[in-house]
């Protein structure tokens, strides 16, 4: 399944989603005015456009998600190391530590999720 694109005033509004789904479209109008300025009808739109586009329903005035946030971010960086790495995670990864310190545990867990794939993987 493709992931729909959404950009990120979309994803804006689907943290509040994810964060209070299953959730009646007036309270989640309200949620997004509060935390996002948004106007009622700004909401409505971002509804009507993200259910076009499979990526949320609104059955019954009860707005919940199709993809999930894993999903997105998954689909979004994907994405990007297509677009400016070309498709090379080793390129993307040495770009992203030479502007960002990582800690001990960041590289532990590194390390582990590569051991991990090594297993999973072992003739890759």
């Amino acid at each position: 399944m493709s992931i729909p694109k959404v950009f990120e005033s979309e994803y804006r509004f689907c943290l509040i989603l994810w964060d209070h789904e299953p959730i009646k479209s007036r309270d989640l109008a309200q949620l997004c005015e509060e935390q996002l300025g948004w106007k009622v009808t700004t909401t409505y739109t971002v509804i009507k456009r993200l259910s076009e586009r499979g990526v949320i329903k609104n059955e019954n005035t009860i707005v919940s998600s199709l993809v999930s946030k894993e999903q997105i971010q998954t689909a979004e960086i994907e994405e990007l190391v297509e677009k400016k790495f070309a498709g090379s995670i080793p390129a993307f990864l040495t770009a992203f530590t030479k502007s960002q310190q990582l800690t001990a545990d960041e590289i532990q867990e590194m390390q582990q999720m590569i051991d991990r794939f090594r297993k999973e993987y072992p003739d890759d």
